[in-house]
């Protein structure tokens, strides 16, 4: 019985020692993270520190539990470091798969703070990929990083905005439409409505060019409904004269130097309303536009002719 307790004894004797050595181990390896970290090489320390964080969980006491938490909060600031180099050197996809893996240790650890920061990187990652491709005018790689952007914080108007400029830019009047539409109900409403403005009004020019004369319509229609605009009558009054609409032509035609009485086009408009009514049979409408460019140098004589038949 007395060599058995001699033995038992000689057991915990060896197990505290191989104890101390393995906390003494795991001490020296912080201690060669917090040099490496001192050093900038933030690679190596991150590696020291995990394996002493590694050791020091599988040990007893106050002392290895200190050593954990101290590890604990030191790793994800330096998995932070090592994104945020990933970033200098425009290794963005790499550095976006780094800050999801210090969000995930961060949250496994509890440091909140790095948490937040990586996670306020995130979107900022990829808009500073998007500008590099912006920059060189790959404007579809450039829509693709912001749309991950605005994927991460769909509260971000100006990024929609940026996004519903570059798919107008790229002929997706449907996409663009779409980012605008979501940029206005996050703050953004005056300008996201024109620049939706803008995206309908190419439509309706693109649709009038390819004497598409329906669609041209449609689409100044809701130009006008986000705000009327004196292009839009314009392209509506030139696609009903086609579709021989004649009383909706000079509706917008009249509409159209209503909102820019001052256009250099507008005494050619007020020859074509004059003829308009003329073709109507309105003789007093007629004549009334007509005198409107008697005195004018291209269309006056014109003018006068009619004016002198209508008026017999």
């Amino acid at each position: 019985m007395k060599k058995f307790i001699l033995a038992l004894a000689a057991m915990v004797l060896t197990a505290g020692l191989i104890s101390a050595q393995d906390m003494a181990q795991a001490t020296e390896l912080a201690k060669n993270g917090n040099d490496a970290l001192g050093a900038q090489n933030y690679t190596e320390a991150l590696n020291y520190f995990q394996q002493a964080l590694d050791m020091a969980t599988q040990l007893e006491g106050d002392e290895a539990a200190a050593l954990v938490e101290q590890c604990k909060g030191i790793i994800p600031n330096i998995a932070l470091e090592i994104a945020k180099d990933l970033i200098k050197d425009k290794k963005y996809e790499e550095a976006a798969s780094k800050i999801d893996e210090v969000k995930k240790i961060a949250e496994e650890y509890e440091v909140f703070d790095v948490y937040d920061t990586a996670d306020k990187f995130l979107p900022q990652i990829w808009k500073m990929k998007a500008n590099d491709a912006f920059s060189i005018k790959d404007y579809a790689a450039a829509v693709e990083s912001f749309e991950k952007a605005y994927a991460i914080d769909t509260t971000d108007a100006k990024t929609a905005i940026t996004i519903g400029q570059l798919y107008s830019q790229l002929g997706n009047n449907e996409k663009a439409l779409e980012a605008l539409q979501h940029a206005a109900w996050n703050g953004q409403e005056a300008q996201a409505k024109k620049l939706m403005s803008n995206v309908f009004l190419k439509e309706a020019q693109a649709a009038l060019k390819g004497n598409k004369l329906a669609e041209c319509i449609n689409a100044a229609k809701k130009v006008n409904e986000i705000a009327e605009n004196a292009n839009a009558y314009k392209l509506m009054a030139s696609a009903s004269q086609k579709l021989g609409k004649t009383s909706q032509a000079i509706e917008s035609y009249e509409k159209y130097l209503e909102l820019n009485p001052s256009a250099q086009d507008a005494n050619g408009i007020y020859f074509t309303i004059a003829a308009l009514y003329q073709g109507q049979k309105n003789k007093a409408k007629a004549i009334e536009f007509y005198k409107k460019v008697a005195n004018d140098a291209k269309y006056g004589a014109s003018a006068k002719q009619q004016i002198t038949a209508l008026s017999k």
